[in-house]
């Protein structure tokens, strides 16, 4: 759950499932709310780190600021912060009243379909010449462009399907109104293959709990190095 465990992420879903809050509340606030006092945005224990360096070494893993040694948080939270701690204490309620399965399943209902379309956010601004570029960092052979199809090619529309071949392996395939657009499009289709590769059979550590299963072993994770 961690790669979903950010504050502002956590505070998002608290407002989409209609949560209020109240800051610094007395006897005559309805209890139902969100309860806590309440400390600005800008404020110490508020602050975020943005960059992945700082995050890594000053943060925790659920993307909070680790408390320095003596420091006393008690003196109140961000909105961010309680609201993350709502989330979160709501799962750990469904898994001790309704067991893991349960758990597993709200965070499957609520969490994964949040996850951030990365191929959406993939620009390649001269796709071929960085699938070369990749190919020659593999060690594969040079990529090579052919027509897999093609319907009109005298009419006002024509359509043409290229595919991507290093060697034997097709790497990509795309269609396009030109010859061009096509192979630009099959070069995208490969180099997003490539860097968007996800195992198919991958397993999550809590399903090593489960009866008769096998021992959980973590998945390989390819470098990433993206060649521009």
């Amino acid at each position: 759950m961690n790669g979903y465990c950010g504050p502002k992420a956590l505070a998002t879903i608290t407002r989409e499932w209609g949560v209020q809050s109240a800051a610094a509340p007395g006897g005559e606030v309805d209890p139902a709310l969100l309860q806590f006092k309440h400390l600005p945005p800008d404020s110490q224990t508020g602050k975020r780190r943005h960059s992945i360096s700082s995050r890594t070494i000053y943060d925790d893993a659920f993307g909070e600021m680790k408390k320095k040694d003596g420091e006393d948080r008690s003196e109140g939270r961000t909105t961010d912060d309680a609201s993350a701690d709502f989330v979160r204490a709501v799962m750990g309620a469904i898994y001790l009243h309704a067991g893991r399965a349960a758990a597993k399943q709200f965070f499957k209902d609520h969490f994964m379909p949040r996850r951030l379309n990365i191929a959406s956010l993939m620009i390649f601004r001269t796709p071929t010449k960085d699938l070369s570029k990749l190919c020659a960092r593999e060690g594969f052979q040079p990529p090579v462009a052919r027509i897999l199809s093609e319907t009109g090619r005298l009419s006002r529309h024509p359509v043409f399907i290229v595919g991507v071949f290093s060697g034997k392996e097709k790497l990509g395939e795309g269609a396009g109104g030109s010859l061009d657009e096509a192979r630009t499009r099959a070069a995208v289709a490969a180099l997003k293959g490539w860097y968007l590769y996800s195992p198919l059979d991958w397993r999550v550590p809590s399903d090593a709990e489960e009866s008769a299963a096998k021992p959980w072993a973590p998945q390989h994770v390819d470098v990433g190095d993206i060649v521009t």
